[in-house]
């Protein structure tokens, strides 16, 4: 199966590190990372557990849940995190399904056959309190992920979501926004952009971020 930005994420009853989850009921009304790693003890997956536990903080002010996925067994899991526990200086607080028959694996398309038969892929899914997909990334097993790029995203979906903007190519929280084209009624503007724009071109108007 191949999911789509769009699409319902599926759901999965699957075992874990913190017990069984049943994805959709665990998700509840948060925002979601679902992210896959290709085994446990590698030596990439575990600088980006560590790192994702230090993000706890980060990813709580966003109302966000972190859960990542490998084919191995649970007290696999639970040794590996005891490794990155103490080589990372953190303490995992997400949950690491196992996946040894590749149930969850398969339903995401995280194993590319054409780089591993087995092992999955370096993939990350958000998905929204409504359970969509909303972005898909996949690295390459010797790459790691760029977790700040991570709270990027989820810093302007959430933004763009409640405001009719869009975030232009390197955008940081803060930064000035795009009005959406589609809103051409500059009464609406005025209502909607109270601080104004500046028109580089008449379909690319910049407005400071609405919501700072």
């Amino acid at each position: 199966m191949t999911i789509r930005l769009g699409d319902t994420a599926p759901d999965f009853e699957q075992d874990s590190s913190e017990g069984t989850i049943k994805f959709h009921e665990w998700l509840g009304d948060s925002w979601g990372v679902l992210f896959s790693h290709p085994a446990d003890y590698t030596p990439v997956c575990t600088t980006e557990l560590g790192f994702t536990a230090k993000l706890k903080d980060e990813f709580a002010k966003r109302n966000v849940k972190a859960i990542a996925l490998s084919v191995d067994d649970v007290e696999s899991h639970k040794g590996w995190i005891n490794d990155i526990n103490e080589t990372q200086g953190c303490q995992v607080n997400f949950p690491i399904i196992a996946d040894q028959d590749r149930k969850v694996s398969e339903l995401y398309g995280f194993i590319h056959p054409n780089a591993s038969d087995t092992l999955t892929v370096r993939s990350l899914v958000i998905i929204d309190p409504n359970k969509k997909v909303r972005l898909i990334i996949t690295y390459p097993a010797s790459t790691g992920r760029n977790f700040h790029e991570v709270l990027r995203v989820i810093d302007s979906l959430q933004l763009t979501d409640n405001h009719k903007v869009a975030t232009p190519a390197n955008w940081q929280d803060g930064d000035d926004v795009v009005i959406v084209p589609s809103i051409k009624d500059e009464a609406e503007i005025k209502q909607r952009f109270p601080k104004g724009y500046k028109a580089v071109t008449p379909y690319l108007r910049l407005t400071p971020q609405p919501n700072k």
